[in-house]
């Protein structure tokens, strides 16, 4: 009996520490949350060009950032309901909101914070394009911009080489998103970010135009053309061992070489503030030397004169002229932001030559008009 009850006591014992080791619930197998002020690996999902789904966003830090972990599952439509906004919230997020994290790192506030909003499948997309199409229920424009506002991020970072701020440029290409809700049509069965994407470069390039100078840098199709790609055609000249003149870049891209030489120059030449001394040692400033001459009351009235004439004798040849002709002078000699010669020609299916030689006759005939010798 006391052999028996010797062997039978340490199984007792040993299920006794199994039951102390072993844990109570499924709970106590989850990790600890990490505790306040620990580094946090945060992931921001981002559609790719013209991609339904794609890749996402790994954000090491603000200045860090990769696109490579996959995109999470579509939600149904139910959260999809549950998540769109009521009349009440019908903003997009802060760029800055959050006080638990550092307000210097906007861009990673931002990212964070859209990433509540969930994508949406083709079904959901339609549902949601219909219903504001036909009603303009602001509830469905919102949820169709919120769901795609990491799209925006994508396309921002692809301009931030420019020298913008992240933010600014996010903040332009969310207008130009917001623009794309507002006309998209979604009989047309293409999905929302096939159309939208135009639209956000549309919006961030004009922003990077206006900021680059305070003078207008780029108002043609053209010269917008060359003032993002001039350098790339350079670079890929002097990579094949060629020179990078402006008549060979002209050839390459199919503008005129004298628009490549002017952007050269503008490119060149940066905005200097007249108030900016000539010296450090000199209380003369730039302004000093560009002190305009008083004009006269007697040549502003003759030259108003002028202008009066000129605008008077234009209204007499109108009558005169043919429709292409009419279109030179409206498009081509009286607008504030002219057409190239190859812009016209493109536009109403004539060529290049055949527009020079309308405008040569037009300038003949308006000359003639004002009595004024060639």
């Amino acid at each position: 009996m006391k052999k028996s009850s010797r062997s039978t006591s340490p199984k007792k014992k040993k299920k006794a520490v199994k039951a102390k080791t072993a844990p109570k619930n499924a709970d106590e197998r989850k990790p600890r949350p990490s505790p306040p002020g620990t580094a946090k690996r945060v992931k921001a999902e981002v559609l790719t060009d013209h991609q339904e789904v794609s890749d996402a966003t790994d954000v090491i830090s603000g200045e860090d950032l990769s696109w490579e972990a996959p995109l999470p599952q579509e939600v149904d439509n139910q959260e999809v309901d549950k998540q769109e906004p009521t009349s009440g919230e019908s903003r997009l997020p802060a760029l800055n909101s959050s006080k638990a994290l550092s307000p210097s790192d906007p861009v990673m506030l931002y990212m964070q914070e859209i990433r509540q909003y969930p994508l949406l499948s083709r079904e959901q997309e339609f549902s949601l394009a219909k219903r504001y199409f036909e009603t303009k229920d602001p509830a469905a424009a919102q949820a169709l911009v919120t769901s795609n506002l990491r799209f925006v991020v994508k396309v921002a970072a692809e301009y931030a080489k420019f020298g913008a701020r992240m933010i600014d440029l996010i903040q332009e290409g969310n207008m130009g998103l917001m623009h794309a809700v507002r006309e998209f049509n979604p009989y047309k069965g293409v999905r929302l970010i096939t159309y939208a994407v135009w639209w956000i470069r549309g919006y961030i390039q004009e922003y990077m135009l206006k900021q680059y100078s305070m003078v207008k840098i780029a108002t043609t199709t053209n010269q917008k053309r060359l003032f993002y790609r001039l350098q790339k055609e350079k670079q890929a000249l002097d990579a094949m061992g060629e020179e990078p003149t402006p008549a060979l870049i002209s050839q390459r891209m199919g503008i005129p070489e004298d628009e490549v030489k002017l952007m050269e120059q503008r490119l060149s030449s940066r905005d200097v503030s007249l108030d900016q001394p000539l010296d450090p040692d000199s209380p003369a400033r730039l302004s000093d030397l560009h002190r305009a001459e008083e004009v006269s009351l007697d040549e502003r009235l003759a030259h108003n004169e002028e202008i009066a004439i000129l605008k008077e004798k234009i209204e007499e040849l109108r009558p005169e002229l043919s429709s292409r002709e009419k279109i030179i002078l409206e498009e081509r000699l009286l607008s504030d932001e002219p057409l190239t010669l190859q812009e016209i020609g493109d536009k109403y299916g004539i060529t290049r030559e055949a527009v020079r030689q309308m405008e040569t006759r037009v300038m003949r005939k308006l000359k003639e008009k004002v009595n004024l010798k060639e």
